[in-house]
This record gives C-alpha cells, sequence and structure tokens, in this order.
C-alpha cells in the first residue's frame, strides 16, 4: 500500500463527505494504492454516522470512534498503530488542509528520502489575534527550544515514513512537536513544503487559550524528556550533589568556627547558616531521592491505552 491518510476529527459531519471525495479523487488520478483512517475523537454530532456511511461506499475507508473525548494526540496514536501505508498522511477533517499537495509530500519521502515532511501553511487565514500571533510564537519558541528549523510545527499537514509513526510516541498535547520527537527518535531528515491554506468552511475552530498554554507546557516537557529523559540521575544527582555541598560547606565553617575561632559565642542554632545549611543539604538528599526513584521508574514503566474505542471499521 502506498499511502496510508490519517485524520483526527470532532464534530466535523459537514466536511467529511467533501473531504472524503477530495482525496479519493487525488488517489484515483495519481494511481495510489490507500486507505484513509477516520478518527472520530468523541464527536458529538453526526461524524460517525458519515464516516459509516463512507466505509460502506467505499472499503478503503476505515474508522476508529473513541469512547470519549481524549485529545488529537491520543487519536493520531490510534490512527498510527493501525496504518499500513508505506507513507502515512497526516491532515485535518475541517477542509483547511488540502489533498492537493499528498502528491508531491508522498513523493518528498519516496524520492527524496526524507523522514518527515511538515506543511507550512506561509499564507493563513485565520485570525491575526487569537490564532496566527500564538502560532508564531509556539513556532519561534519550538526552533530555539529544539533545534529543529520549522516554519509551522502545528500545521496537521505532514507526511511520515512508516518508520516514525511506528516508533513515535504522542501523547498529551504534543501533536504540535512530533517534528522534535521524531528527531529525538532519530529521524533527522526533517524537511518542510509550503501548503495552502484555505478558510474554514464548516464549523468553528478549536483553537482556544488552554490549548496555548498547554502547548507551551508540552514543549517544555519535550525538552526536558530530550535531555533528561533516559537518564534522570543526570539532572537531580547533579542539583542534589549542589546542594547537599552547599549545606554541608556551611557546616563545616559553622564547626570550625564554633570549635577553633569563636568557642564562647553564640548557640549555632541561634546563626541563620545552620538552617541554610539543613535545608540545602535536605533538599540535596530529596534531589538525589527523585533521581532514583525517576531510574527505578523507567526501568519499571508499563505502556498503558490512553483512550478507550468504542467502534472500529473495516479494520482488523
Amino acid at each position: 500500500m502506498n499511502i496510508s491518510v490519517v485524520i483526527p476529527l470532532l464534530n466535523e459531519q459537514d466536511s467529511l463527505t467533501e473531504l472524503h471525495n477530495w482525496i479519493v479523487n487525488v488517489m484515483q488520478s495519481h494511481d495510489f494504492s490507500y486507505e484513509i483512517i477516520f478518527i472520530d475523537d468523541g464527536s458529538t454530532d453526526k461524524s460517525w454516522k458519515t464516516i459509516t456511511q463512507l466505509s460502506e461506499k467505499n472499503k478503503y475507508v476505515k474508522g476508529i470512534r473513541f469512547l470519549n473525548n481524549f485529545g488529537k494526540s491520543q487519536a493520531l496514536h490510534a490512527g498510527f498503530e493501525k496504518a499500513q501505508g508505506k507513507v502515512v498522511i497526516t491532515m485535518d477533517a475541517d477542509l483547511q488542509d488540502n489533498p492537493d499537495e499528498i502528491p508531491e509530500l508522498y513523493s518528498m519521502i519516496k524520492n527524496d528520502g526524507f523522514d518527515l515532511v511538515s506543511g507550512w501553511k506561509k499564507k493563513r487565514y485565520d485570525s491575526v489575534i487569537s490564532k496566527n500571533l500564538p502560532s508564531k510564537l509556539f513556532n519561534w519558541a519550538a526552533r530555539k527550544t529544539s533545534g529543529v528549523k520549522l516554519h509551522d510545527f502545528n500545521c496537521g499537514l505532514k507526511a511520515y515514513k512508516i518508520d516514525v509513526v511506528k516508533i513515535i510516541d504522542v501523547n498529551g498535547e504534543m501533536h504540535r512537536y512530533i517534528p522534535v520527537l521524531s528527531k529525538n527518535a532519530g529521524f533527522t531528515k526533517i524537511g518542510e513544503k509550503i501548503v495552502q491554506h484555505q478558510a474554514r468552511k464548516y464549523g468553528e475552530t478549536k483553537f482556544g487559550m488552554d490549548r496555548f498554554i498547554h502547548g507551551f507546557l508540552d514543549l517544555v516537557t519535550i525538552w526536558f524528556l530530550s535531555r533528561f529523559g533516559r537518564r534522570p540521575m543526570h539532572l537531580f544527582g547533579a542539583l542534589g550533589f549542589i546542594m547537599f555541598t552547599i549545606g554541608l560547606g556551611f557546616a563545616l565553617y559553622l564547626g570550625i568556627d564554633k570549635i577553633f575561632l569563636n568557642p564562647t559565642g553564640r548557640l549555632i542554632t541561634q546563626r541563620p547558616q545552620f538552617y541554610i545549611a539543613l535545608s540545602t543539604m535536605v533538599i540535596g538528599t530529596q534531589f538525589f531521592v527523585a533521581g532514583f526513584l525517576g531510574e527505578i521508574i523507567l526501568r519499571n514503566r508499563q505502556d498503558k491505552k490512553r483512550y478507550l474505542i468504542k467502534d472500529q471499521l473495516n479494520l482488523n
């Protein structure tokens, strides 16, 4: 199979049939073998009914229905697990991503050797204040933090080698930073393609202030995990050593001063240096314990499903 198109969605009943027909026309005109995997992330409208009808007419349409709204990252994770194409294309279901871009994205993966190609919506038709400016801030911070030189991390239209989606673990709200996750996993040939952005035709945007905040928190999480996720003791052990050394230094100073330099002076417990020494040594010990616990958790963790599937269509 050439291409798997993975489409997470939430309450997009009006756009699904049009999107499906558009994708099918592109696939047939370029003679691609394909599958379209719709992941319904707990929609409350008739999205699942529409997907069911499409799957009855087209055997290459497959569906996954979540029991509740678990988020876009979990929807992508579920779609990636089921994808079978040599190249995986992700896109949003709101018709803002153009399926006509698929052949060139496919070519960049298959012929140019990219591991991942991310779309760049250079010209956007969203609100400048509520979406464009926050997105630019996101992208600047992600570039500086990760070292991945992309202009539009949050673009839903991306292409991947099948190996990439089978290895990376997308969770939380980290779908925005899949290129960073891919780089951290060893897939370093990451490209970018300018793609056409289309104004939303149906429904309302799901982007809000909560996603803005969660996005920055996830960026910090990715930075931390990429540097210290495999060996947390390297961070917590270093911090613990520094804090404990500071406390021990103060304790030695107080002891030497009391015994040799000023034996008739104030009691040690009446001096502020005593409490600094005590606090820093306790904090240092706690950092060491945190590092040990992190190492133990890493060695004993078990992967658990972060979502519950209610129904599936045309999937084994």
